[in-house]
This record gives structure tokens, sequence and C-alpha cells, in this order.
């Protein structure tokens, strides 16, 4: 029986924990276009995101009992320049994220969503000696024929498909020297930025016709972009420990899919050529999630026979 089957309830915890991120972040689109329709931009959305971040990931700190180990990582400027590198490129990934998702282009960001774990397959390669199999090759092949047939769909390169999955996929390489749990870490980077953030809300705040606290529905939405940020990263950090990596692998698929469909409804524009591009990348995520799952079949099958041996 694999560990996800088992009847355990932390096993079905942490797939419920798992499926809850992927959820959230599939229709998170939908809490940032309705911010925007209230008029606020996306640089503003991304300050307040960061702002009332912090609270909430100091929280989940608190409750980890993860104090001592954030200030543990105050005192090491090494690791405090790592994080500062990884707040950059988080903050660039959201702030694309959001401007997507308000301007009508939310098909383009699940694209990048949907390349993104074959663009850290390739970094991994690439900076970690990974090994690529050749079904590897062939999933990161289907993605650039995907991506290049979205340009010539487009008239130009998918810059927000690349930037999305670039710096998440650089996020995530950047995180990997960092010797600190993701609660901490993500607190953090937080604070890191955070100064800048409330500069720019104490600017906009004087500036005519600014939205932040005017009417009590906008302060609402914009303090809820902490929670909003906080709380799939802690479920996905918690899964990601405890559900076998084929099956977060898979998931990860969860969100650009609800992303996409939520495009095809709103109406943007889905001419044959550009399904033909999603065609490819569907195609490269399908032959990716085929690795992951041989790959985790494998190892059972080794940990059987090191048990059987004993």
């Amino acid at each position: 029986m694999s560990p996800v089957s088992a009847p355990g309830g932390d096993n079905r915890l942490a797939l419920g924990a798992g499926l809850s991120c992927y959820l959230i972040w599939g229709f998170v689109p939908l809490i940032f276009q309705a911010i925007g329709a209230l008029g606020v931009g996306p640089w503003e959305i991304l300050a307040h995101r960061i702002v009332w971040s912090i609270p909430t990931a100091a929280l989940f700190v608190w409750l980890a009992r993860q104090g001592p180990q954030a200030m543990a990582v105050l005192r090491q400027p090494r690791t405090l320049a790592w994080l500062f590198l990884s707040s950059l490129l988080i903050a660039t990934n959201w702030v694309v994220f959001i401007w997507a998702v308000t301007s009508g282009r939310l098909l383009e960001s699940s694209l990048g969503y949907y390349i993104n774990p074959l663009v850290s397959m390739a970094a991994g390669a690439l900076l970690f000696r990974e090994r690529i199999d050749r079904i590897g090759m062939a999933a990161i092949a289907l993605a650039l024929v995907g991506v290049t047939v979205q340009a010539i769909a487009l008239g130009h390169l998918p810059w927000v498909s690349l930037v999305l999955a670039f710096s998440f996929g650089g996020y995530g390489v950047v995180r990997k020297q960092v010797a600190a749990d993701a609660q901490t870490g993500f607190l953090v980077e937080t604070l890191l930025v955070g100064l800048v953030a409330v500069g720019y809300i104490a600017w906009q705040a004087g500036q005519p016709g600014a939205s932040h606290f005017s009417d009590p529905v906008t302060a609402a939405w914009l303090i809820a972009c902490g929670p909003i940020t906080a709380i799939p990263l802690v479920l996905f950090s918690w899964a990601a420990r405890r559900v076998p990596l084929s099956v977060m692998g898979f998931m990860q698929f969860l969100s650009p899919t609800i992303s996409f469909v939520i495009g095809l409804s709103q109406g943007e524009a889905f001419t044959p050529l550009r399904a033909l591009s999603f065609a490819f990348i569907w195609g490269g995520a399908a032959v990716f999630l085929y690795g992951a799952w041989r790959r985790s079949r494998s190892v059972i099958v080794a940990q059987k026979i090191e048990a059987a041996a004993e």
C-alpha cells in the first residue's frame, strides 16, 4: 500500500494540505482580479501582499516554535544575502503574476507554471549536476517546442510565461542554499523587502485618488493578501515533507489548470496555434509526470528488495 493510500490520518491530512495549497493558488487570480477591479494597481497589491504577509508569517513561525531559528538567521550575513536574493525573485514573480491576471493574460500565466517544473529540472542539471534521463530530455524538448509555437502565436516571446517560470524556478534554486525552514525563510524574506513595501504604501497614500483604506471593502481585500499568500505556502511546506514527490509532482499542475480554465471562461483568445502550443506543453508535463512516476516506482521496488533481504 502506498503512503498516500495508507489509512493513517497524518497521510490523509498531508494529502489534503497539498491539494488545498494548489487549489488556493489556482483560484488566487480571481482574488487579484477582484482587488484590481477596485482600482488597485499591481505594484500596490504587491506592496500590501508583502506587508500583510509579515504578521501571518510571524504567527506561523511562533506556532512552529522557530523563533530562535529566525533570530539566528538574522545574525547570519551570508544567509541574509541568499534570502534577499530569493525575496527579489519571488517579488518579481508576484508582481508579474498580479499584472498578468489583472490584464487578461491568465493563459500566459498558466503556461508559465506548466513549464516551471521543467525549468527546475534543467536548472538542477546545469547547477547541481543532477542527471536528466531521456524521459526528462523529451519533456524539456516538448516544452521548448510549445514555447516556440506560443511565441509564433503571440507574435513575440511569451515573456510573461518565461518570467514566471524562471523567477519561480530561480527562487527554488536559491532557497536550496538556505539552511532555514520554509516558515522562517518566508518571514525573513518578507521582512527584508517589507520596508520598501511600507515606503511605497506610504507614498501611494499621498497620491490623488489613493485606494488604500478609503473604503472597508478595499481595506479588507488588501489585508487578506497576507493570509492568502502565507497559508498555501505553509500548507505546501507541511505536505511536501509527508507526501511522495511523484504525487506532489502531479498536484502541482492543478493550479495552472484551474487558471487556464478561468482564462478560457473569461474569453481570452485561444487560437488554434495557441492550442497547439499548449498541446506541446501538456505533452511535456505528461512526460514529466511519467518520469516522476517511474522514479518513484523504482524507489519503492528497491525498498521492498532491501526489506526482503533483511
